[in-house]
């Protein structure tokens, strides 16, 4: 989603009428000037030898140079002719830089991210890159740059002729290498929760007891899909330390950690505060975020060659996340190996996800366990020590100057404990409790620190190059293997007719915890022994299915001797798609995969709408209303009255059932989660769940069910009429693309400029056409399938895609939200590669010359 600066506007307010009159007065002046010249010529003595740039009739751009100097700089520039206002918004963010745009508004979410430190990182990273990575980042940079050389304000984006009416003194800087490189730890931060889930877990200790808590995360069902079920590891012996992962569980660690934990309930909602204060920035996070990916062997296809599928679910936003390109060299050779087609990140060299002229590759979220939080100890004579061991240890002071537009710079100081930052703003007191070696006295404070995979110097961006040249299965486990944080599913197939799996990524080794709850940080028990060998992370080369299907549930079952989670997706995206692989009869073509892509089935829908209708009503109208549910085929199709009244009553069921007991923050997102929770808890109709502890009356299972479904027909008959046979799921359920910055600044016509849609969409929560809402707030669309490909390695030209908005981030432009028909309504264009395809439909040819 995107960032609320109505604060900051509010700030700059003396000026908030101007603002909106400019602004409108002169959008139509300022529309056109950052429109980027697409045909032609143009000058760029940077490079050393001239380069062709094709787009297509959606913008699409294919990049044709004779060396990887030239092509990478060749990306730069076209990246910032699109894209740069998304660019410069995103490295702010990644920085923790937001103030200098937007001003004191910023100060608070800028401080935390100054302590997770991305932009420090990622400057340690770029002093450890061999010239192999380090010069591909240069190029890139140095194309950026040529393009800022000669556009300024309104002539980049129309967002700077906004941003100059509130900071009249903001010119971009130069783009430099870490600025692509920070942008990578914040995807890894919105691909990593289970630092949410543990903070939940903790302060929902307080109120309730362990098995309590346990059943609002249940444990993976044995009955669910596991992406391996053969799994293996490439070679050697697990090298576990301690305890088994079978022999781990929660009651292993002292009922005193999750007693503390409870305890420190304020200083996790502290954390808890800023983690959402971000969101509203980098996008929604959270077991919700995933994707789909499978791919089939020629054995199930009509032509003989695998087909592949990848749509990443990702926050919904304006211009999309995604950039489609190609990158060619016109002659492959060992110092220009590239051929490759598929989807970007401006900002980010090369392309993430795709193919080249004889592998593809697509990518889902694991959800691996990858951060822990440890609540420190700190010496209550002196903040800036904490107990390791029995002694006092000095954190590490890191200064940082926050430069704010409008006001003066602010220097904040992050401390590091040997586990990581502290990332609790308040330290908090715990009272005494009964329990050796945790607390001494009533002076014991405490704060948290994060330990992460992602604020360690990584070597992602050398896999991404290495995945660009990759040509066989060989060359893909080697890219994989410098894949080390953010762990993903990668699927694999090739032209030849080789299919596969590889999971990467470090993964920590725990042997006295299962990752689920925050531990103590004073003595060395918690500590991660290492991280899994990737010898020994689960892989498949050809498996005997000849299918291979991801959607991140469980990678594989409980015996596999390492813990990668305790918290994966709960597998009903993955079930729907297994039901229709093995269900097709005939051969797989891309019509086929598009319709799976495409596929609404709600399996929650399935569960309960049995048990409602068995739910006697004295009032004939709700029956009804009830009645229309008999027969439907549980398919979330837009125009679908049954999927509005479902929605409608799933909705009412989260609050009755659960608002009376938890806290606002943690009621009921209605996501794969949840689904999973009221699965379990319906077989149990007198569970104390169901009892509405503000009430004197015991309530049970049948009479919420009656109750939220009385709630649901009045809510949707006061949003949508009287008539339910006229209701829509489209009609509630509608996608808004928000200009990640601007968006939702509450002033109407500046939100009218950037914004686009309003759409009504199908789909929903752990559907497989995910257009997922949460059920906390309203039904409007949050997260999306934020590009759809289909790729036929018969025949890579014969390939389909499409992203969510448009190439352009230029509002008003022909291509800023030009794919939005055709995602909206599961449409695709062609994904044109080999050269003979790209000429055949290309509208504008531009020439980039050194002299």
């Amino acid at each position: 989603m995107m960032p609320k600066f109505r604060k900051g506007l509010q700030i700059f307010g003396a000026i908030a009428v101007i603002l909106t009159v400019t602004i409108a007065s002169l959008t139509l002046y300022w529309v056109t000037d950052s429109w980027p010249q697409q045909s032609g010529q143009i000058l760029l003595p940077q490079l050393s030898d001239r380069v062709e740039v094709r787009r297509d009739a959606y913008g699409i751009p294919h990049i044709y140079a004779s060396n990887e100097h030239d092509l990478f700089l060749a990306q730069g520039y076209i990246h910032a002719q699109d894209r740069f206002w998304q660019m410069d918004f995103w490295r702010h963010l990644g920085a923790g830089r937001l103030s200098e745009l937007f001003g004191d508004s910023q100060l608070k979410t800028d401080q935390f991210l100054r302590t997770l430190g991305w932009a420090r990182i990622a400057e340690t990273e770029v002093q450890t890159l061999s010239d192999e990575f380090l010069e591909p980042l240069t190029a890139y940079a140095e194309g950026v740059n040529a393009y800022l050389q000669d556009h300024q304000g309104t002539e980049l984006s129309l967002e700077y002729g906004v941003l100059k009416v509130m900071n009249p003194s903001y010119q971009p800087e130069p783009w430099q290498p870490e600025h692509t490189l920070t942008w990578a730890k914040v995807m890894a931060w919105d691909l990593g929760t289970n630092m949410d889930e543990e903070i939940e877990r903790a302060v929902l200790l307080q109120t309730y007891s362990p098995e309590q808590v346990n059943e609002l995360f249940p444990p993976y069902s044995n009955q669910a899909p596991v992406i391996l079920p053969d799994w293996k590891i490439a070679q050697g012996k697990p090298d576990l330390i301690g305890k088994q992962l079978g022999e781990i569980t929660s009651e292993d660690a002292p009922v005193s950690i999750a007693a503390i934990a409870s305890q420190l309930s304020p200083t996790f909602n502290s954390v808890s505060e800023q983690i959402s204060a971000l969101e509203t920035l980098t996008g929604p996070r959270g077991g919700e975020i995933g994707s789909n990916s499978w791919v089939v062997s020629g054995a199930k296809t009509a032509t003989g060659k695998p087909l592949f599928a990848n749509d990443p679910h990702l926050g919904i936003q304006m211009p999309s996340i995604w950039y489609e390109m190609g990158l060619h060299c016109h002659a492959k050779t060992p110092d220009c190996p590239y051929d490759i087609t598929g989807f970007s990140f401006a900002g980010m060299v090369g392309v993430i996800i795709g193919h080249t002229d004889r592998i593809a590759w697509g990518f889902t979220n694991v959800g691996a366990d990858t951060m822990d939080l440890y609540i420190e100890k700190i010496n209550p004579e002196n903040p800036n020590q904490y107990e390791v061991n029995g002694n006092w240890v000095d954190m590490e002071q890191v200064p940082e100057t926050i430069e704010i537009a409008g006001s003066q710079p602010v220097v904040e100081t992050v401390r590091y404990t040997r586990h990581g930052p502290i990332i609790s703003s308040t330290y908090s007191k715990v009272k005494p409790l009964l329990v050796p070696d945790l607390t001494r006295s009533n002076s014991d404070i405490y704060a948290i620190a994060l330990r992460w995979t992602g604020l360690e110097p990584a070597r992602l961006f050398p896999a991404i190059i290495q995945l660009n040249q990759a040509q066989n299965w060989q060359d893909f486990r080697k890219a994989a293997q410098d894949f080390d944080i953010a762990p993903q599913n990668l699927i694999y197939a090739d032209i030849d007719g080789n299919i596969g799996y590889q999971m990467p990524g470090k993964v920590p080794i725990r042997t006295n915890s299962d990752g689920r709850y925050p531990v103590p940080g004073w003595t060395d028990e918690q500590e991660w022994k290492g991280y899994i060998p990737f010898e020994q992370l689960p892989f498949t080369f050809n498996p005997p299915a000849g299918y291979i299907v991801t959607a991140n549930n469980a990678v594989v079952d409980e015996s596999y001797p390492y813990l990668i989670t305790k918290d994966w997706d709960y597998g009903f995206r993955a079930q729907r798609i297994l039901e229709r692989v093995r269900a097709k009869e005939g051969s797989f073509d891309v019509e086929s995969f598009r319709e799976i892509q495409g596929d609404n089935k709600n399996l929650n829908a399935e569960k309960l709408v049995p048990i409602l209708l068995n739910q006697p009503f004295e009032d004939s109208r709700l029956e009804r209303i009830r009645d229309l549910l008999q027969g439907w085929d549980f398919q979330a199709e837009e125009t679908s009255p049954e999927a509005a009244i479902f929605e409608g009553f799933w909705k009412q069921l989260l609050a009755a059932t659960f608002h009376d007991n938890l806290l606002f923050d943690f009621w009921p997102n209605g996501g794969h989660r949840w689904i999973k929770v009221m699965a379990d808890l319906v077989d149990r109709p007198d569970s104390f769940w169901w009892d509405n502890v503000l009430t004197p009356e015991v309530e049970d299972r049948d009479f919420i069910f009656q109750q939220a479904f009385a709630e649901a027909v009045a809510d949707l008959e006061k949003r949508l009429g009287k008539n339910p046979q006229r209701w829509q799921w489209g009609d509630l359920h509608r996608a808004t693309f928000r200009n990640q910055s601007l968006g939702q600044s509450g002033i109407a016509p500046i939100e009218a400029i950037f914004n686009r849609g309003g759409v009504p969409i199908s789909g929903g929560n752990a559907i497989v056409n995910a257009n997922a809402w949460n059920a906390r707030n309203s039904f409007e669309v949050t997260w999306i399938p934020s590009m759809r490909m289909i790729l036929d390695l018969s025949d890579l030209n014969g390939s389909v895609a499409v992203m969510s908005t448009g190439q352009s981030g230029h509002a008003f432009h022909l291509h800023y939200s030009d794919l939005i028909p055709l995602w909206r309504n599961l449409d695709y264009h062609p994904m044109m590669s080999s050269r003979p395809g790209v000429e055949a439909s290309t509208r504008d040819t531009l020439m980039l010359l050194p002299n």
